[in-house]
C-alpha cells in the first residue's frame, strides 16, 4: 500500500465539500482558498482548484465575477450560487452522517 498516495486520495474526496464551505462564507478568490486549504494542512495545487473551481461553475454551483487589480491582471471571484448552497447544505449533512459511521467503525472494540 501506497500510505501517501492514499492519503492524496482521501483529501482529494473532500475537497468539493471544503472549496463550497469556504465560498459559502463569502466571494473568494482562488488564492485566498489555496491559503486556506494550506493552513488545514490540505495542500493543495492550482492545478487540482482551479479545474475543480470550473466544473462547479459549469454545474451551476458557483458563479464569478471579475474585479481589476492594483497589481496585476484582473481577479476572479467565485461566489456560491443558491444551487450550491443547497448543495452544500446537503453535502454538509451527509459529511457528518459519514464521519459518525466511520468513527463508528474504527473505534469499535
Amino acid at each position: 500500500m501506497n500510505l501517501e498516495k492514499t492519503k492524496a486520495q482521501m483529501k482529494k474526496g473532500v475537497l468539493e465539500i471544503v472549496i463550497l464551505s469556504i465560498i459559502a462564507r463569502g466571494e473568494s478568490y482562488a488564492s485566498d482558498i489555496i491559503k486556506e486549504l494550506r493552513e488545514a494542512n490540505l495542500l493543495v495545487v492550482e492545478g487540482t482548484l482551479y479545474p475543480l473551481l470550473t466544473r462547479l461553475k459549469n454545474e451551476g454551483m458557483l458563479e464569478y465575477r471579475w474585479e481589476e487589480s492594483k497589481s496585476g491582471p484582473p481577479r476572479k471571484y467565485y461566489a456560491i450560487t443558491t444551487l450550491g448552497k443547497n448543495i452544500s447544505t446537503q453535502l454538509n449533512q451527509d459529511w457528518q452522517e459519514l464521519v459518525s459511521s466511520i468513527d463508528q467503525l474504527i473505534n469499535k472494540k
